[in-house]
């Protein structure tokens, strides 16, 4: 004989079986990488290599990213990489990009260091391309956040330059939805 507590835990998961392949069919915005998977290091390639900087000991390729299910009504969708833990917690911004066209599925890998498919914005090194790790040896490991989001902006509707703040500001009402990926590296 089922007590009341089973029974309910039956119901619950029923229920949960039938909602499961409806979610699914509906699609969750994702962004992934051909190159490493969520929480994984990061190749010793993608650091960056910036002269004189003795812990740019890579080659600023940048990795594959690819998504899917961006939501309805997306016009446009912005990309920022950012380092949490650099600069003694402060934050270091790696990449903001925007612009990038609906329709887009993803970056091959070296595109966002070669500054294709997007509007530049402005990194804390400067620039509006992809600029890899560079975590000094006593840092440990950070994390590098690829946070991708959904705009009801057209592509053309922000000019180039803008830092993570400034689009941030930009976006203030015009998100919808966003979808991230982690990548590790430094010393253990």
């Amino acid at each position: 004989m089922f007590s009341r507590k089973m029974m309910l835990k039956t119901a619950t998961a029923v229920a949960l079986t039938a909602w499961l392949p409806l979610a699914n069919a509906a699609g969750i915005f994702t962004l992934s990488s051909a190159d490493f998977k969520d929480g994984e290091m990061l190749a010793q390639k993608f650091a960056g290599n910036i002269k004189g900087n003795a812990f740019c000991t890579g080659e600023n390729i940048s990795p594959a990213l690819n998504w899917e299910n961006i939501p309805a009504g997306t016009k446009s969708l912005a990309l920022t990489l950012v380092d949490p833990e650099g600069r003694g917690g402060l934050g270091v911004n790696h990449l903001v990009a925007y612009g990038i066209p609906p329709d887009a599925k993803g970056f091959a890998q070296n595109d966002l260091s070669a500054g294709k498919g997007f509007v530049g914005g402005k990194s804390t090194q400067g620039n509006g391309h992809y600029n890899g790790p560079c975590p000094p040896v006593s840092a440990g490991v950070h994390h590098y956040t690829f946070t991708l989001i959904a705009t009801d902006l057209a592509p053309k509707d922000l000019p180039a330059g803008l830092t993570r703040e400034q689009l941030f500001e930009k976006l203030e009402g015009h998100s919808k939805g966003a979808a991230g990926i982690i990548g590790r590296f430094g010393n253990k």
